[in-house]
């Protein structure tokens, strides 16, 4: 029964020249219902104290009426991010405080010191802030019977973020366990970016409670303020990502403005931004970089001065992009591409950070393609339109992790332990064939493996029960649990003279550390470092002068969205609309539209055209770079067959060029859809995707460890395990539960065969040939990408781009136009 808000709440917002908004109360009113309840709400709409609200009212002296307020673990706050929890404890504790709330709020995560995580345990606070592996973890514990026992409410920030990838699978299954430990345990999830609420509601809710679960919406914001830079003097690039050309302007901006977010896609594009900022800032204008490699300490050191107001500036990843609350940001840009009009509205939202004031952002394209994407975005922003990834079903490494989990904690019957999973929207897929295969995986490796005693990790019981083979099973699982499977890292670390190691800065992957030899220079944390020896897992560095690279990272590219991708595809047949556009952009479409044709939606236009003494072909595909690379390797492959004895491709997110030494007449042999079956599955069995889809569900399932105690394993030694092992199931047990894992992940997230089949598919039905006599403008921009690693700096760009620009100026002497 809805009770209302507590007045001592009530008089906190008065004091502070607010009201508790709808949602806010609707939120509470959903918990005195006993219903879960998802909040879709803008950013700067309180969506946070909204999740929080039951929570305080449950200790608010007026509710509890001279009782004593509860003891034990009362509300879990679940986050994406670490500096997310840190940031909400801070934002948390002065309402506790100035409402005189006796609520004690902590946070767990991986960076929190063992003794305290020891200490959380046996005397836990009343709201513990984490992320879904460290919950995990604290599932795998005996005492997580009791610890849990009178949990009340679980508050999920930033669901999307979560539901559709492998973490959303782990804190699925938590949930369960949760559920099952407590039933009466209240669910809340969090959101300002979700294209379709009512499948996020069903993931929320225990399978076949969605009427048990409400759906609040929140109240509309005020409208971002959105731009587009631009050059001053020079022209939109042709190709580039980085948009180095704007640095002066940007520069600008940082002075205008009281305090700067500057947004990167990459780890390397953070650092490469802020060194060109730094280059820039005669003023000494304090900058700072934050990424997610960067050390505890430095993070957090970036992150308190951001929330004092001491930082003019800070370029960032997503590390920082998901709810951080500071309020002062003036003004967000977005460097490149935004790649979906939710994940640029949740960047937007970190300025003002207020529902009543409008976010200012400014979107810097790298290129003209990149242009289009941003107007894509920023109209799909200001008409309120999302987008974002569909929810799928869970893995079986995912799986396999928490099976183990909760043997770890305490025996269980299989039928029981079924059940729990089963209740989950992401598992209620999963039925007794299946579960079998999992318990057998858990239990022994499987059929190829069982030989050898290092699997065996639980066992059957007498009574009918699972549990672990020995208690040393327990520790490994935990030191080796997780679902982030990073490319093995090393410690970067102030030398401290001699072997010794001092301050850490961070991590850089491996396969860069393999380049380095001591005296050799390269960029990170801000700093120019000087590399003076390398031993062990770490590089042990000293400040130099000079800076000659940048560490680059293996990690997953942001995927253009679909609903970006086709509202790009509209804009190029839009003739009309191009009138909007910068000169050089429209003039570039003409030219197109007049050299060649248009890629418009429902059509696949493919171009080909000599140049040098190779024949190109391009695709102009719009479905991201990981399918158009999979389209590349299938492509060629196929061309290899016809005798056409291609030479290579390089993609982006928006077209794919191929190369041969024979030109391709008829692309549409090379785009039937058996290519799917055929060569598909026979170049993803004998590519590395596979074994690398294998190694990171091996790991994640825990079939190969990272960490033994006392020492930690090298990437090296992970990946020689792991090939292994995947020979040998592929030799004798082709069915391997883990085999079927890392299918799954090569099929939807290395090669996105999904949207692969859909371009085929349009192949099909309208394909669009055009043979031309020299390269179009709209292929130029994947073009230049050619040789880039292979020939010096700028050589391969300039012929392609002096013959486009040729071409445009005939064009518009054709056209009676002036020229580009």
């Amino acid at each position: 029964m809805a009770r209302g808000v507590p007045p001592e709440i009530e008089a906190w917002f008065e004091r502070r020249g607010w009201q508790v908004r709808r949602h806010q109360t609707e939120m509470l009113a959903a918990s005195d219902a006993g219903q879960h309840a998802l909040l879709v709400a803008d950013t700067g709409a309180g969506k946070t104290l909204a999740g929080f609200l039951p929570t305080l009212a449950a200790f608010a002296p007026s509710r509890l009426a001279g009782a004593e307020p509860p003891e034990g673990l009362h509300t879990l706050y679940v986050s994406p991010l670490k500096a997310l929890a840190h940031d909400v404890q801070r934002n948390l504790i002065t309402p506790i405080e100035e409402m005189g709330l006796a609520v004690r709020v902590e946070t767990r995560s991986g960076d929190t010191p063992a003794d305290r995580k020891k200490r959380q345990r046996s005397r836990p606070p009343h709201v513990l802030l984490t992320t879904p592996e460290s919950l995990s973890l604290l599932l795998s514990f005996p005492d997580s019977l009791e610890l849990f026992a009178g949990l009340k409410r679980i508050v999920i920030d930033e669901v999307h973020a979560f539901a559709a990838g492998k973490r959303g699978d782990l804190l699925a299954l938590a949930m369960s366990r949760l559920q099952a430990i407590a039933p009466g345990l209240q669910r809340a999830a969090l959101s300002a970016t979700l294209a379709n609420p009512e499948a996020f509601r069903e993931w929320l809710a225990p399978w076949g409670d969605i009427d048990g679960t409400q759906l609040v919406e929140g109240e509309p914001g005020a409208p971002a303020e959105v731009e587009i830079l631009l050059p001053v003097e020079e022209r939109v690039p042709w190709g580039g990502h980085a948009a180095t050309w704007a640095i002066p302007q940007i520069y600008e901006e940082i002075k205008r403005n009281r305090t700067t977010l500057v947004f990167t896609n990459t780890r390397f594009l953070a650092e490469y931004i802020f060194q060109n900022l730094w280059t820039v800032n005669e003023d000494n204008l304090a900058i700072g970089v934050h990424h997610g490699s960067l050390s505890k300490e430095a993070r957090r050191k970036v992150e308190g001065a951001m929330a004092r107001g001491e930082l003019r500036a800070l370029v960032a990843t997503a590390s920082l992009d998901l709810g951080v609350d500071w309020g002062d940001i003036d003004l967000v840009v977005q460097m490149g591409a935004p790649k979906g009009s939710s994940r640029l509205l949740q960047r937007i939202g970190r300025a003002n950070h207020r529902l009543d004031q409008p976010s200012r952002a400014l979107l810097v394209p790298g290129n003209r393609f990149e242009f289009l994407e941003a107007t894509a975005a920023k109209e799909a922003v200001d008409q309120g339109q999302r987008d974002g990834e569909d929810l799928r079903p869970g893995g079986l490494d995912v799986l396999a992790q928490h099976v183990m989990a909760c043997a770890c904690a305490a025996p269980f019957h299989e039928d029981t332990l079924l059940a729990e999973i089963r209740s989950t929207l992401a598992y209620a897929w999963v039925d007794g064939t299946v579960w079998q295969r999992v318990l057998g995986f858990v239990e022994n490796g499987g059929y190829a493996l069982k030989a050898y005693d290092k699997f065996k990790r639980i066992v059957r019981g007498q009574d009918g029960t699972w549990r672990l083979t020995h208690p040393e099973q327990a520790a490994r699982h935990r030191m080796n649990a997780g679902i982030i499977v990073d490319t093995e890292m090393l410690e970067v670390r102030i030398s401290a003279g001699g072997n010794r190691g001092g301050r850490s800065l961070g991590k850089i992957e491996e396969r860069f550390a393999a380049t380095l030899s001591p005296g050799d220079t390269f960029q990170f944390a801000g700093m120019s470092l000087e590399v003076v020896k390398l031993q062990d897992m770490e590089v042990l560095v000293r400040a130099a002068r000079t800076s000659a690279m940048i560490p680059s990272y293996g990690g997953a590219r942001m995927p253009l969205t679909t609903h970006l991708a086709d509202r790009v595809r509209e804009m190029l047949v839009d003739r009309a609309g191009w009138a909007r556009f910068p000169d050089d952009v429209r003039e570039w479409l003409e030219v197109q539209d007049w050299r060649s044709r248009m890629p418009g939606p429902g059509n696949l236009l493919v171009e080909s055209f000599p140049h040098g003494k190779r024949y190109y072909t391009c695709y102009f595909t719009f479905i991201g770079w990981n399918a158009n690379q999979s389209l590349g390797m299938l492509i060629t492959k196929r061309m290899e067959d016809r005798g056409l004895m291609p030479g290579g491709f390089v993609a982006n997110d928006y077209s794919l060029a191929v190369w041969g030494l024979k030109p391709v007449v008829d692309p549409a042999p090379l785009l039937s859809p058996d290519i799917l079956t055929d060569e598909f599955i026979d170049w993803v069995q004998s590519s590395h995707l596979l074994r690398r889809a294998f190694r990171e569900v091996a790991v994640i399932g825990g079939l190969v460890e990272r960490q033994h105690p006392g020492k930690r394993k090298t990437g090296k030694q992970v990946t020689f395990s792991t090939d292994l092992i995947y020979d040998v199931l592929r030799k004798y047990e082709p069915e391997h539960v883990l085999l079927e894992a890392a299918w799954a992940d090569a099929r939807t997230r290395m090669t996105d065969v999904g949207r692969l089949a859909d371009l085929l598919d349009t192949a099909q039905k309208e394909l669009v040939h055009v043979e031309l006599d020299r390269v179009s403008p709209l292929a130029v921009p994947v073009m230049v990408m050619i040789g880039r690693e292979a020939t010096p700096a700028g050589a391969a760009d300039d012929a392609l781009l002096l013959e486009a620009e040729s071409l445009a100026a005939a064009a518009m002497q054709v056209e009676g136009l002036p020229e580009v």
